[in-house]
C-alpha cells in the first residue's frame, strides 16, 4: 500500500523535533521550579542578613537606653564591677569612710545637744529639708524616678518613715539625757535587727544572738539605772531622773526603729537606687516632722544666730555622713563596718568631756562595755558568717 505524501512529511518534521532536543542540553525535571526556589533562598538569605543587622542595632540601641536608664545601670555596675572596684582603691578605704562617717555623726549628736530652745522635732525636719535640697538634684541629674517602682513603694515608705522617726528619737534623748549613753542604747540596734529579721525575714537566730539580747538589755539597765535596783537618787543623772528616764525610753525606741529601718533596706536589696532610697527619707521625714509640730504646736526659731547655722549646719553634715557610711559599704563588707561604727561611743565619750565638761560614770562605762561587746560579737558572727559562705 502506499501512503500519503502528508505523513511523510510529519515523520520528517518529528524527527526534526527529535534531533533538535538530543542537541540541546538535558534539562532536568522540575529545574524551574528549582531555579525559583534557589532565587527565593539567595532573597531569604539577603533578608536574614539585613534581619540580624536590624538585630544587632536594636540590641546596641536596648543596651543604650540600659545605659541612659541609671537605677539599671547603678544596680549592674555594682553587682559585676563591685569586686574590681575594691581591688583597684587603697585597701581600707572604706573603714576609713567608717571611721569619718562615725564622727560626723557624734559631731551632729553633739550639736544637738548644744542647740537650746528648739525642740527635736524641729531640728529633724531642718536636717530633713536640706537633705531634700541635696538630693533632690542627684535625682534629676542621674533621671530617677521620684517614686520608684511600683512593687517597692511600700517599703520605701516605711524606710522614710522609720528612719525619720529613729531621727527624731534620738534627738529628743540627747536633749533628754547625757549624749554619751543616748549615743549607747540607740547604738544597740544590730542586735534588735538580728531578732527583727528572724521575726519578719525569717533569717537563722542561734544562741549567741540571745546572749547578746541579754548583755545589751543589761547595758541599758546599767546607763537607765532605775529606782528599783539603784535606789531613787542615782548618781550621774543629767537633770532630773523623769528627764533620764524619758531619754532612755527614746533611745530605745530609737534602736528598735533604726533596726526595723535595717530590715526593711535588706528587703528591698538591690532592687532601688541609693539616692531614692534617701529621697523618700528626706520627704517622709519632713512631712512627718511638720505634721507632729502642727499638732504639738511648737515651732520657734533660736535665740541666737549661733544656733542657726549650727541647725545648717547639722543638715549639711547629715548629708555628708550618710554619704561616707554609703561608700564605706560599697568598699568593705557590712562587718567590718559595723566594727568601726563601735567608734562612736568612743567619740560621744570624748566630745561629752571635752565640750560639755560631763564626766562619765562607772555605771555609763560598763553599760557601753556591755553594748559595744554585743554588737562587736553579732558584727564579728555575721562576718565570719559571710566569708564561711564563699
Amino acid at each position: 500500500m502506499s501512503q500519503p505524501a502528508g505523513s511523510e512529511a510529519q515523520r520528517q518534521n518529528y524527527s526534526g523535533v527529535q534531533d533538535q532536543e538530543r542537541a540541546a542540553p538535558p534539562k532536568e525535571h522540575g529545574s524551574d521550579v528549582l531555579s525559583g526556589l534557589e532565587e527565593e533562598d539567595e532573597a531569604d538569605e539577603t533578608d536574614d542578613v539585613q534581619k540580624g543587622k536590624r538585630k544587632h542595632v536594636s540590641l546596641l540601641l536596648c543596651h543604650w537606653h540600659r545605659r541612659e536608664d541609671p537605677s539599671q545601670a547603678w544596680m549592674a555596675e555594682n553587682r559585676g564591677t563591685q569586686e574590681r572596684k575594691r581591688t583597684c582603691t587603697c585597701v581600707g578605704i572604706g573603714l576609713v569612710y567608717a571611721l569619718m562617717a562615725s564622727l560626723l555623726f557624734s559631731v551632729i549628736a553633739l550639736l544637738a545637744k548644744k542647740i537650746e530652745g528648739v525642740h527635736a522635732v524641729e531640728i529633724s525636719a531642718i536636717r530633713c529639708f536640706f537633705q531634700m535640697l541635696f538630693v533632690l538634684p542627684a535625682l534629676i541629674y542621674y533621671k530617677i524616678g521620684f517614686l520608684g517602682p511600683r512593687n517597692q513603694r511600700i517599703f520605701l515608705f516605711l524606710r522614710g518613715f522609720l528612719g525619720a522617726g529613729a531621727m527624731i528619737l534620738f534627738f529628743y534623748a540627747v536633749q533628754q539625757m547625757p549624749l554619751a549613753d543616748s549615743t549607747v542604747i540607740v547604738f544597740s540596734n544590730p542586735v534588735f535587727t538580728v531578732v527583727l529579721a528572724w521575726i519578719f525575714l525569717k533569717e537563722k537566730c542561734t544562741i549567741w544572738d540571745f546572749i547578746f539580747i541579754i548583755f545589751t538589755l543589761a547595758g541599758v539597765v546599767l546607763i537607765a539605772r532605775p529606782p528599783f535596783l539603784f535606789g531613787s537618787h542615782a548618781a550621774g543623772m543629767d537633770g532630773e531622773y523623769t528627764n533620764h528616764i524619758k531619754g532612755t525610753v527614746a533611745s530605745f525606741l530609737g534602736a528598735v526603729c533604726v533596726a526595723s529601718t535595717f530590715v526593711v533596706l535588706r528587703k528591698m536589696g538591690m532592687s532601688v537606687h541609693y539616692y531614692l532610697s534617701v529621697w523618700y527619707y528626706a520627704v517622709v521625714g519632713f512631712i512627718q516632722c511638720m505634721i507632729v509640730l502642727v499638732i504639738i504646736q511648737d515651732w520657734s526659731l533660736p535665740f541666737c544666730g549661733i544656733d542657726r547655722w549650727l541647725l545648717i549646719l547639722i543638715g549639711l553634715l547629715g548629708v555628708c555622713g550618710q554619704t561616707l557610711i554609703t561608700k564605706a559599704l560599697q568598699h568593705e563588707k557590712a562587718g567590718p563596718v559595723a566594727l568601726v561604727r563601735t567608734v562612736d561611743v568612743v567619740f560621744a565619750f570624748i566630745l561629752q568631756f571635752i565640750f560639755l565638761n560631763q564626766s562619765p560614770t562607772w555605771w555609763s562605762l560598763g553599760g557601753a562595755l556591755c553594748v559595744i561587746g554585743s554588737t562587736s560579737g553579732v558584727a564579728l558572727r555575721k562576718w565570719v558568717q559571710s566569708i564561711r559562705k564563699r
